[in-house]
């Protein structure tokens, strides 16, 4: 493969915005010098681009970016230019009103922590969709268990901090117990509770007394108890209470499996994660798949659409 020009993160945005509209003139677009600039400038780089270009040009250079790229790289590129939270409200509003996909607004809702929850729910309404708020969309789109859990899991302050209580760890893991594997039929407002109500670090802890007690992981028996979106619901909250990188790598995993690549999934991963925990992702993608999560999406990908998703990655340290 070719090694990428990366032009110097020096330039600046004026710069990062000039190369660009020359990119964009001319007969057809000079898509290599688009992935090349904009997949090594951070979020707050690439909003001073977008408003240097407004002023420089008097266009939109989003706008412009719809118009001069195609397929997955334009899904791509156009999912990478917002910042996070816009980024996330603007899944969530596809997911649940365009192409409806709670499998991809569940990754989502139970993946964030309680702040970047909070950024997104105060971003949505400005999207100007269907539906004003987050909450209203999916009171629409969900019922039962899952729209309970999602709207209890974005309504509930949450700590952040790595603090637990032993006492209320040990009551919370008899607690799902008792709610769950000991009974016949599952007592759901117990699991929505603990579920939505406590910090990551709690939960994590939760998972490892919940093992020594009863010999059984909590995932196993979340699973075991629950089906469908709902499962995916609790599953997605414990794992990412417990390591997010491994949750990821494993979705990534379940997208470039079999036949064809679920290349909405690997995009959204790719481009929402790159600016948050990318480097524990690979290494847990290279630790339980003996291959390297570069060498495995350069197989499933090509073209200026595979340049840019490995430009997100970063080096191949493997």
């Amino acid at each position: 493969m070719a090694t990428l020009t990366i032009p110097p993160v020096l330039s600046s945005p004026r710069d990062d915005a000039m190369h660009l509209y020359k990119a964009f003139k001319g007969l057809g677009c000079d898509t290599s010098a688009v992935v090349n600039i904009l997949a090594h400038r951070d979020s707050a780089q690439r909003a001073l681009i977008i408003h240097d270009y407004k002023i420089m040009y008097s266009e939109d250079p989003i706008k412009r970016l719809t118009s001069e790229l195609g397929g997955d790289l334009k899904k791509a590129i156009l999912l990478w230019m917002p910042d996070p939270a816009r980024r996330d409200a603007i899944i969530l509003q596809d997911a649940l009103t365009t192409d409806i996909d709670l499998k991809a607004a569940t990754e989502v809702i139970c993946s964030r922590t309680p702040s970047q929850l909070q950024h997104l729910k105060q971003i949505y309404p400005s999207l100007h969709g269907v539906y004003k708020h987050l909450e209203d969309a999916i009171q629409a789109q969900t019922s039962g268990d899952l729209g309970q859990l999602l709207l209890a899991y974005l309504s509930t302050p949450r700590s952040e901090g790595l603090e637990v209580d032993r006492t209320m760890v040990d009551h919370d893991a008899k607690a799902l117990y008792k709610a769950g594997e000991k009974r016949l039929g599952t007592d759901e407002k117990t699991f929505r509770i603990i579920f939505s109500g406590r910090s990551r670090a709690h939960l994590a802890a939760v998972s490892s007394a919940y093992h020594n007690m009863y010999g059984n992981t909590l995932k196993k028996a979340v699973k075991g108890e629950t089906s469908g979106n709902y499962e995916h619901a609790l599953v997605t909250i414990l794992q990412c209470a417990e390591n997010p990188g491994k949750y990821f790598a494993k979705v990534l995993r379940k997208a470039m499996k079999g036949m064809g690549t679920d290349d909405k999934t690997l995009i959204r991963v790719i481009v929402t994660r790159t600016e948050i925990d990318m480097q524990y992702i690979k290494a847990e993608y290279h630790k339980k798949h003996h291959k390297s999560l570069n060498d495995a999406v350069h197989s499933e990908t090509s073209g200026h659409y595979q340049t840019f998703l490995l430009s997100l990655l970063g080096p191949n340290h493997h």
